[in-house]
């Protein structure tokens, strides 16, 4: 009978982590997850099924998600989806040990001062749907349509900066992918590399 041979343990962390963070393919069905909003009501991305539907990923600490709630660009992208076949969930991962962890309380705060106005703001401590998806960075962007396919992932713009100025003359991906999606096109740019600050996801 032969033995196995142990991995070395550095090797089977690096194979455990990049197979726990499998990015989910545009074109493909988006993974479904269950996840609690701010007043502890459970969210699943499968109720939305026949709505495009937006994900973004948040930590109220990263200067690239402050130049886009600042500027009032995400709130007034929240706003806009704001419609009856759009829904918008916003994720946050950052695991509580992480001195970037925020309470329920503090991230309600944190949505009044913005004038933030996303469907539902979605915790996941312990990052499963952020592994599920392969989210990298704050922002990193989704977009999923009625059918729950994943049509669009990755930067919310190409202007990778953490300056406000720059969003008045930025590029913008998910308005194009949400629209072009709606009107049964196939989307011209279906992914993009993100930017932003690393998920804070467990050590």
């Amino acid at each position: 009978m032969k033995r196995k041979l142990a991995l070395p343990a550095a090797i089977a962390a690096a194979l455990f982590a990049s197979s726990a963070l499998a990015a989910a393919t545009v074109g493909q069905a988006a993974p479904d997850f269950s996840l609690t909003d701010l007043n502890g009501k459970a969210v699943k991305l499968s109720d939305f099924k026949g709505k495009h539907v937006v994900l973004e990923w948040n930590n109220p600490h990263c200067p690239f998600v402050v130049k886009h709630y600042d500027s009032g660009n995400m709130p007034g992208l929240q706003s806009k989806y704001d419609a009856k076949d759009t829904v918008w969930l916003t994720l946050n991962s950052t695991h509580p040990s992480h001195q970037d962890f925020m309470s329920a309380d503090k991230l309600k705060g944190y949505l009044a001062d913005k004038k933030a106005a996303p469907d539902a703001y979605l915790t996941d401590p312990e990052g499963k749907a952020g592994m599920a998806y392969g989210a990298k960075t704050t922002p990193h962007m989704y977009v999923i349509n009625p059918a729950g396919m994943l049509v669009y992932a990755g930067a919310i713009d190409d202007k990778r900066s953490t300056n406000v100025a720059d969003v008045k003359t930025a590029k913008n991906y998910v308005v194009p992918a949400v629209d072009e999606s709606k009107a049964g096109k196939p989307v011209t740019t279906a992914s993009t590399q993100p930017y932003g600050c690393s998920i804070k996801y467990k050590s």
